[in-house]
């Protein structure tokens, strides 16, 4: 008998492919009462795949529940706390996205910086044709804050330095062995530098974090990137600072109330805008289907998972 295990929600056609080729699966988004799905598929499940997060309702309806495969680095939207109480473990999947992540990262500094968007634009409606586009700034040794130097922000750090910019970091501590300048303080890098990168994980620990202080801070030259999670940026105090020109700038990937993002950033010129795209490459998206599907491959197989968090 194949094990059984819930699927959250949709997931990419090969992830689904496969988890049909190994388990029996129960789709909890197709079930017309979700709730009496979850209780007739309980006694056997003993594992979630999911690229939507799991509450602690989902957790806890599942006695057998022994591992939850996540679809991304981010697990916020996983109940970790339910899974520690009810010894569940968690895994995601992590590296596989750094490279597509830190590129964007860079090309969003790039589009605002260079103004990519609107001189793309000034060709294509014949403005050229009157006359040369304004000059724009440069990434050439400016100096970039990076908000969480982990994975992920270490790629991007590399592609910085590649551009000759000067790196510094802010985390919970300073790290060894790293060859940029830590800042223990938030506010005072955001002060110190040129632009702000925002790479930490999403949570309750880091809602906020960049705070209304914090943004005025980085101040009317300074520039924000944001692609970790939307929950981490004050957008009440970006937007209103955008629009005062308290801050020079921002590049968002991600929103606080995804896919709705507030209405007076569409119009701003001084604003890059991107629908969660971080990971969205085809090569890296499979690579992260296929470690949800190894993952649970592991487990059942009783080896190590690839990628516990919990």
């Amino acid at each position: 008998m194949k094990p059984e295990i819930v699927q959250v929600g949709p997931m990419m056609t090969h992830i689904e492919a496969a988890l049909d080729k190994a388990y029996i699966v129960h789709r909890l988004w197709e079930a017309e009462d979700r709730d009496a799905a979850l209780a007739e598929a309980a006694p056997n499940v003993r594992a979630i795949a999911t690229a939507t997060g799991a509450s602690r309702a989902i957790i806890e309806a599942l006695p057998n529940l022994q591992v939850i495969s996540s679809f991304g680095v981010g697990y916020d939207s996983v109940d970790a706390e339910a899974c520690r109480e009810h010894g569940v473990r968690l895994c995601n999947t992590p590296d596989c996205l750094n490279d597509a992540v830190a590129e964007l990262t860079v090309g969003l500094m790039l589009a605002l910086c260079r103004r990519i968007s609107q001189t793309d634009q000034y060709v294509r409606t014949g403005k050229w044709l009157g006359g040369n586009y304004t000059l724009t700034g440069e990434l050439t040794g400016a100096r970039v804050g990076i908000l969480g130097l982990g994975r992920i922000g270490k790629e991007i750090a590399a592609r910085c330095q590649a551009f000759k910019m000067r790196v510094a970091y802010h985390g919970r501590r300073e790290q060894a062995y790293v060859p940029y300048e830590y800042f223990s303080s938030l506010n005072e890098m955001a002060r110190a530098v040129d632009w702000l990168v925002v790479i930490a994980p999403g949570g309750p620990e880091t809602r906020g974090i960049v705070s209304r202080q914090v943004l005025g801070a980085l101040g009317s030259k300074g520039c924000l990137v944001n692609i970790a999670r939307g929950s981490l940026v004050d957008e009440k105090a970006l937007v209103e600072l955008l629009q005062s020109g308290g801050l020079g700038g921002a590049a968002l990937d991600v929103f606080e109330d995804e896919p709705n993002v507030p209405e007076a950033l569409l119009g701003m010129d001084n604003v890059v805008l991107s629908p969660h795209q971080g990971s969205a490459t085809t090569k890296t998206r499979k690579a992260m289907g296929d470690m949800v599907v190894d993952n649970l491959a592991a487990h059942f197989a009783g080896r190590p998972l690839l990628s516990q968090v919990i």
